[in-house]
């Protein structure tokens, strides 16, 4: 049985959803408009292209003037205007879906999801988020057509009549609301016009209180449109400086040009990262047809990429009305693998060029690569044989060229506190890597996790976690009794019973003790404080000290009175901490303490 009904939309209801939930923020509705204007001369433009119009004065032009004494902002274009028909098509008819149940919805939604409002074109409504009142003066391109005045207050009606706009085009007056003085200030204008309008394909010209800027406050050819072969190193650094006001030139950068499967253009720059304590985040800014959309839209571009600094126009982006949020498209993942593989074939192109280019950049571009091997396993996968480990000798190795114990690479985090056991390895011929970045504790478990070699799966150590063979002088015999006497003597003269003493022959006489924790148990601590105990509560990391049975100090210990041993050998594992980690104000006190008392013996006075 068929039914015939009536649609109803009570648009009373529309405008209230529309000025509080149609944009997350107010000033886009200066985007909204020019852009329309825009939209207005590029139709004009075609219509005159394939000869439907005979048009000489064709050049394109955005006016947008501030009125503070009468409280309007105006946004005029010479594009091809409208007809009455046309206002009242495109204007008066709004085509909402599922209108009323949509309204009873969200209206007492406390934030702007994505994706509230989409499909309808509604971009000129965002006029009336900031205006008590807005009015379209408007006359059409086609021969003989009457200006036309619109005007509505937002409410439900609005009155239309005869304009006397007297050069094709549209005008829109925007009252501004007592609320939203601030889009009545030049220095906002023009804030929001650089970063909205500052590449629309048409002129610019801002006129404030009478005066007219000599120059279009936008660039309507930017250099990403150009084909890189047409563009100079010294074009690639202004237009970065220009965009990200960023004065410190970045290190190299990725011209995209694409025009099949998709079209896509853009310019991501690899800026200097120097602070080695945080992952300093960078801008990526993402246009359509030469229109802001927003800054970082993960679902174009992938998370570790937006370290970088760039710009990225797609115009077959899938966009809903805010464009703010991208509907479901299968051509956004397409587009956001061809972006990684472009980044990816550029970094092995610098690598394979110009390897010591690639090694002074390194230090600024490790962060974001070893970022992105975390964060995509393909995108590992592609600069696995390109990414770099800086050595304690100062050299750059790949892991296939770093030479590897028993599938063990041997790892230093800070250069200062552990410069005793960089010096040891060094004078055993050994190498470690230095790894100092935030990042890096998560970069060794990510490599552990995907690199092997046969059975044996790769390990990183810290450098004061073991003693190699490498660095004993021959094996010390459990049983030996001279190393046993030592560790029983130190044993009672420190009394710490959580504290594991151990005695080697290390190759290097110099060094009276070194002290060891474990990779495993650190590792534990080090993400208790990070994740605050997750894997419950875990006590600290037990400590090792190993005694170098060729030190003549230590060798020393059985000869000493007990008054004497006791501060020789509290001295030796203050030593052997400050190596390892930061004393407490207590441990610091009582070494200064032990320092002076050692300086007066050594003196002859009596302390």
């Amino acid at each position: 049985m068929k039914r015939e009904g009536q649609i109803q939309v009570h648009s009373e209801n529309i405008f209230p959803i529309i000025k509080k939930w149609l944009y997350s923020d107010k000033d886009i509705f200066l985007r909204e408009l020019v852009s329309n204007g825009c939209d207005a001369i590029k139709k004009l433009e075609r219509l005159v292209s394939i000869g439907e119009v005979e048009i000489s004065d064709l050049k394109g032009r955005i006016d947008v003037k501030i009125d503070k004494e009468n409280k309007t902002l105006v946004v005029s274009d010479n594009g091809l205007g409208m007809t009455e028909e046309e206002v009242e098509k495109y204007i008066t008819q709004i085509a909402f879906s599922g209108a009323e149940e949509f309204i009873e919805k969200y209206k007492d939604k406390t934030d702007a999801d994505a994706g509230i409002i989409g499909h309808f074109g509604l971009g000129f409504y965002s006029a009336f988020m900031v205006s008590d009142s807005v009015e379209i003066d408007t006359l059409s391109y086609q021969k003989d057509a009457k200006a036309v005045h619109w005007v509505s207050d937002g409410s439900s009606t609005y009155e239309i009549s005869d304009g006397k706009r007297e050069s094709r085009g549209t005008t829109i007056t925007l009252h501004i609301a007592e609320d939203s003085g601030e889009f009545l200030e030049e220095y906002r204008i023009r804030e929001m016009l650089r970063k909205y309008c500052a590449f629309m394909p048409y002129e610019i010209f801002l006129n404030s209180e009478g005066k007219e800027d000599e120059k279009p406050v936008n660039n309507t050819t930017p250099l990403w449109l150009k084909a890189p072969k047409d563009c100079t190193d010294e074009e690639y650094r202004q237009f970065y400086s220009e965009t990200f006001m960023d004065f410190n030139p970045p290190l190299f950068w990725i011209h995209l040009n694409v025009d099949y499967p998709f079209n896509l253009k853009g310019i991501l720059y690899f800026p200097k990262q120097s602070n080695k304590l945080e992952v300093v985040p960078g801008q990526i800014k993402l246009y359509s047809n030469q229109v802001y959309i927003a800054d970082n839209i993960k679902e174009v571009v992938p998370e570790f990429l937006m370290l970088l600094k760039g710009v990225i126009d797609c115009p077959d982006l899938p966009l809903n009305v805010s464009r703010s949020f991208l509907q479901n498209d299968g051509d956004v993942a397409k587009i956001s693998k061809h972006i990684t593989k472009k980044v990816s074939d550029k970094l092995h192109s610098v690598f394979n060029q110009d390897r010591k280019a690639y090694e002074g950049y390194w230090e600024d571009i490790a962060p974001f690569i070893k970022f992105g091997c975390i964060k995509e396993e393909k995108f590992y996968d592609r600069v696995k044989d390109i990414l770099l480990f800086k050595t304690i000798n100062g050299d750059y190795l790949t892991l296939s060229e770093y030479p590897k114990d028993d599938n063990k690479i041997f790892y230093v985090t800070d250069e200062n506190v552990q410069a005793q056991y960089i010096r040891m390895f060094k004078e055993n011929g050994l190498n470690a890597v230095i790894l100092d970045h935030v990042i890096d504790s998560h970069l060794i478990s990510f490599l552990e996790y995907k690199e092997h070699d046969g059975d044996k799966q790769l390990k990183f150590a810290r450098i004061d976690s073991d003693i190699g063979d490498a660095m004993k002088d021959g094996s010390t015999d459990e049983k030996d009794e001279q190393a046993a006497k030592i560790v029983e003597l130190f044993q009672a003269a420190v009394d710490q019973k959580d504290l594991e003493v151990k005695a080697e022959k290390l190759k290097s006489a110099q060094t009276p003790a070194v002290m060891l924790l474990s990779e495993y148990e650190r590792r534990i601590q080090d993400m208790n404080r990070i994740y605050g105990d997750m894997f419950g509560g875990n006590p600290p990391a037990k400590s090792t000290i190993v005694l170098n049975l060729e030190n003549s100090i230590v060798k020393a210990l059985p000869n000493l009175n007990e008054d004497s041993r006791r501060l020789v050998c509290s001295h030796i594992l203050d030593l052997a901490m400050i190596s390892h980690k930061q004393l407490s104000a207590d441990e610091m006190a009582a070494f200064i303490q032990r320092s002076t008392e050692i300086l007066s013996l050594a003196a002859g006075i009596q302390p």
